[in-house]
């Protein structure tokens, strides 16, 4: 049996669904994630940057990655689809490395999401650019996505409002948010436009 190497990352991260402001799943009533999406379907990109991170002795500083999910109703049916990318810059120990964080065979956040997939269309390596502009996210892969997300307007002074509704990527605190105009993802046959709809932004940290 392998052994489970030592991981641990932190940076940012952010995601846009089809859903209506706020996502129904996060505040499912009867289970997390057992609340039908508001089209139905979900279709959602989460997008992660990383600030500082390693797996054993392999650096994973200033890398990307972008995970795609559809599901053909309430998430935690299952039978989703996924679709991962790995940014173009990583070498090979640290595609791998990330392959196994993002993948969830290395424990973590992403572990509760494997068994919910059940057709992995793989990884790709792209050139995935990350941006914060002030309260905004934004990524971008050439052909493939262009997302961006901004705070939900709240009367609070800060301009955001955060809650702690246990999201298994950042179950400390999010942000809600809103896709801007032209977020857009097209791959894999399926085509998104999920401007105007749900999103969410985080600082994250993750070891296992």
């Amino acid at each position: 049996m392998a052994t489970q190497k030592k991981w641990q990352l932190s940076g940012d991260y952010f995601e846009n669904c089809n859903c209506n402001v706020v996502c129904p799943c996060l505040v499912s009533t009867s289970a997390p994630l057992t609340a039908r999406p508001s089209q139905g379907v979900c279709d959602v990109a989460l997008v992660f940057h990383i600030d500082k991170g390693s797996y054993d002795d392999v650096a994973l500083d200033g890398l990307n990655v972008a995970v795609i999910v559809h599901t053909p109703g309430p998430m935690a049916d299952g039978n989703w689809t996924l679709a991962a990318y790995i940014d173009e810059r990583a070498n090979d120990s640290q595609t791998a490395a990330l392959g196994a964080i993002f993948g969830g065979a290395e424990g973590g956040p992403m572990a509760a999401f494997a068994p919910l997939v059940g057709n992995h269309l793989g990884a790709q390596k792209v050139a995935i650019n990350y941006a914060i502009n002030g309260k905004a996210r934004s990524a971008e892969i050439p052909g493939i996505l262009r997302m961006a997300v901004e705070p939900l307007p709240t009367m609070h002074p800060s301009g955001e409002a955060w809650a702690a509704i246990g999201h298994p990527v950042a179950p400390d605190k999010l942000a809600l948010a809103v896709g801007s105009s032209g977020s857009t993802f097209t791959d894999h046959g399926m085509r998104w436009d999920n401007s105007g709809k749900n999103g969410h932004y985080a600082p994250i940290s993750w070891s296992n």
